[in-house]
């Protein structure tokens, strides 16, 4: 997209927090994923994950970003410290109430006959919000990061001022309408 091609586009966030949700809409507003699209739609993201496999490499590998300026990527917010220095970076952060997020990653993992973790609801809560933590200190210490926080919530009931804003944060020219279109209240399924 015109005015981002020396420039990365990450959308981040905890698991469940809209992280695909924003790649679809970015997509959907002229930005091209950097994505590979091996996890296929299920269940739990029926218009799929737009997730990049290699990107879990990112710290051995940090040559899998060489494709990825002037288009979007997602990355969980523990790989964020392993973004090589030699980019900018405008981070899309999806921030979700810690309830919904631990809601819906355990309905998830219900779904598909996984275990996970053996933390009480509480713990987990409270290990998400130590890696936030973590995660936001560091973001504010890198000179070549932009981060705009997006809220879960917000972008569902409410999307045209969180669009607008995410258009403006990208330096504007994003289809706006195309974006607002691929939201889908119906699938915002675990809200406390």
């Amino acid at each position: 997209m015109k005015g981002l091609e020396n420039t990365i586009v990450v959308v981040s966030g905890l698991p469940r927090s809209g992280t695909s949700l924003m790649m679809q809409m970015l997509e959907a507003g002229g930005i091209a994923p950097f994505a590979d699209f091996q996890r296929v739609a299920d269940d739990d993201n029926p218009k799929g994950y737009y997730e990049l496999e290699a990107i879990k490499q990112l710290k051995t590998d940090p040559g899998v970003l060489k494709e990825a300026p002037g288009k979007v990527v997602k990355a969980i917010h523990m790989l964020l410290a392993d973004l090589p220095d030699d980019y900018q970076y405008k981070i899309v952060f999806m921030r979700r109430a810690l309830d919904e997020v631990v809601a819906s990653q355990r309905k998830m993992l219900d779904r598909s006959g996984k275990r996970g973790a053996a933390l009480q609801e509480a713990a987990l809560k409270k290990v998400f919000q130590g890696q936030l933590d973590k995660v936001d200190a560091w973001l504010k210490s890198k000179p070549n990061i932009q981060v705009l926080d997006v809220q879960h919530r917000a972008l569902i009931l409410e999307p045209g001022p969180v669009i607008q804003a995410v258009d403006t944060f990208l330096g504007g020219g994003l289809d706006t309408q195309a974006m607002a279109v691929v939201v889908d209240p119906s699938l915002y399924r675990n809200r406390v």
